[in-house]
């Protein structure tokens, strides 16, 4: 468990000027907050827009095993195009790596993911993904 109390806690999610979904979590990761987080990324894929997602988990606790598991669960259904994680410790960066490795087995969707230090050094190489994104879909003329 975190040493953040249940009054502590929550969850922040923002959809950025840029296009870029902002999540940040302070305490831990509790199998709703997973839901919750999942929800946003779906209907942003339905939308038909970009999903990249800037995760900041500078203050988030524990990732117990129930909310990995949903998590895994619920992005058999969910598309995400890039993740870039800031502040993650190695820990949680393990336990990242390995969720998007389950997601991959589970559902073949493969996304670039990168841990940075700083939110600045995060939006730029999501927008650089989206850039890329949008390259290799124009059709070729």
């Amino acid at each position: 468990m975190s040493d953040l109390g249940p009054q502590d806690a929550c969850l922040d999610v923002r959809d950025e000027p840029d296009g870029i979904l902002r999540v940040a979590l302070r305490g831990d990761l509790t199998d709703d907050r997973a839901r919750a987080v999942i929800g946003v990324l779906r209907r942003a894929a339905e939308s038909g827009r970009d999903v990249l997602v800037l995760a900041d988990v500078r203050h988030t606790g524990s990732i117990p095993a129930s909310a990995r598991k949903v998590s895994s669960e619920e992005m058999r259904t969910a598309r995400v195009d890039a993740v870039a994680i800031v502040g993650a410790s190695f820990s949680q960066r393990v336990v990242v790596t390995l969720l998007a490795k389950g997601v991959h087995i589970l559902t073949g969707q493969l996304y670039p993911q990168q841990f940075f230090d700083t939110e600045g050094e995060a939006r730029a190489w999501l927008l650089a993904q989206r850039g890329a994104l949008r390259a290799r879909r124009r059709p070729a003329v």
